[in-house]
């Protein structure tokens, strides 16, 4: 039976013993899409009849997959915490984010007055952690960018880091070392290895022993991956420098130190208690959630710092930071001729990369030449 409402509306219905209307139950819906596909003889799915039932334990993933999905979550980043703070303060919803919102937000970063290098970071890391399909358009955020690229110039430069070269970096590794204390052995070691293996900060400090093993001639590295060779594992040979770098026998006494501490397993550079242990788990779980026995970049640059100022080198007012180690060894090979692909091999740059030329093998090759010497030295006796 149809009966028609007050206010229009079909109800379709059925009449009970007592003459009270009850609202028939919804037809059952076929249960099928595009990508459905079904065998001879089978049943169309339906919401009646869905053909697979599931439970609560068909939803739920285990506390430690839940845990790691949390350390990963690419809402938890530093510009993502930023930007959910200004939504805050705005009145704005933070996520999934409209494209309105994420292009005032890029304004009010460059109102920061930032590098459009690391704008664009940010806006990339936020728009990533955007649910899948709710994405903000990023087409009005680039014209903003583009309009301030041209109106701030010193906003797109790059402010490299001072490069570390043998003749700081010895130094500081000498500093570290004089007094036999653990974290002074710890940052000779660190410092050895990011010279040599001319690595990113992350992969220096994410390194772990079962990685690294001390040859009487070289160090050999494992790596699963790095950014240029993703999926791509590589045995990276390192041909120790006994005359100055000492990379044996300082990742020897490093690694030494901690066999006889009982540690023979996880990070190579790791945290150190005031008393020159090695921190433990537990210990490093009350201050640092995530990167746990870990060192953090943040440390890395610290150390290089303290131990720049202690051997009392002087900088050129570029940023001294673990990064320059890297900078200072492609220095170094630049300075003695190494070509291109000796540097891109040695950085593990990517095939082709701009980089080692641009920052490193063009400035050296410029640096020994001076179109003036061809001028002669201005004679005040010589006739004009």
């Amino acid at each position: 039976m149809t009966v028609r409402a007050e206010d229009d509306e079909v109800v379709d219905a059925e009449f009970v013993e007592d003459g009270e209307l009850v609202r028939a139950a919804p037809a059952p819906r076929p249960l099928v899409d595009e990508h459905t596909v079904l065998r001879p003889g089978e049943s169309i799915p339906t919401s009646d009849d869905p053909g697979t039932t599931y439970t609560e334990r068909d939803l739920y993933v285990s506390e430690e997959t839940a845990r790691i999905l949390d350390e990963s979550d690419p809402g938890d980043s530093g510009p993502m915490k930023a930007f959910k703070a200004w939504c805050a303060e705005q009145g704005r919803v933070a996520v999934p984010c409209t494209t309105a919102t994420f292009t005032e937000y890029s304004r009010h970063l460059m109102q920061r007055g930032l590098k459009v290098a690391t704008i664009k970071n940010y806006m990339s890391r936020i728009r990533t952690a955007m649910p899948a399909g709710k994405k903000p358009d990023n087409s009005l955020y680039l014209r903003l960018l583009a309009d301030y690229r041209k109106k701030n110039k010193r906003a797109v430069r790059t402010r490299q880091a001072f490069p570390l070269t043998l003749s700081y970096v010895v130094p500081m590794m000498e500093k570290a070392e004089a007094d036999g204390r653990p974290i002074g052995i710890r940052d000779a070691a660190m410092f050895a290895f990011g010279y040599m293996f001319l690595g990113r900060s992350i992969e220096d400090v994410n390194l772990e022993i079962e990685d690294v093993k001390v040859l009487d001639d070289r160090v050999l590295v494992w790596l699963a991956e790095d950014k240029t060779h993703k999926d791509e594992e590589q045995t990276i040979p390192l041909k120790d420098r006994p005359e100055d770098v000492q990379l044996v026998r300082r990742m020897r006494r490093w690694l030494d130190y901690l066999a006889s501490m009982g540690v023979t397993t996880g990070p190579v550079f790791r945290h150190l208690l005031k008393n020159g242990m090695p921190a433990t788990e537990e210990t490093r779980a009350k201050t640092a959630t995530k990167r746990g026995l870990h060192l953090r970049g943040h440390v890395v640059n610290e150390r290089v710092k303290h131990w720049f100022a202690k051997a009392g080198l002087v900088g050129d007012g570029r940023p001294i930071t673990s990064h320059g180690l890297r900078a200072g060894a492609a220095t170094d090979l630049a300075a003695n001729d190494a070509t291109d692909e000796d540097l891109e091999r040695a950085g593990r740059w990517a095939k082709g990369s701009s980089i080692p030329r641009k920052v490193y093998v063009r400035p050296a090759q410029d640096a020994k030449k001076n179109p003036f010497d061809k001028v002669p030295v201005h004679d005040p006796t010589a006739p004009a």
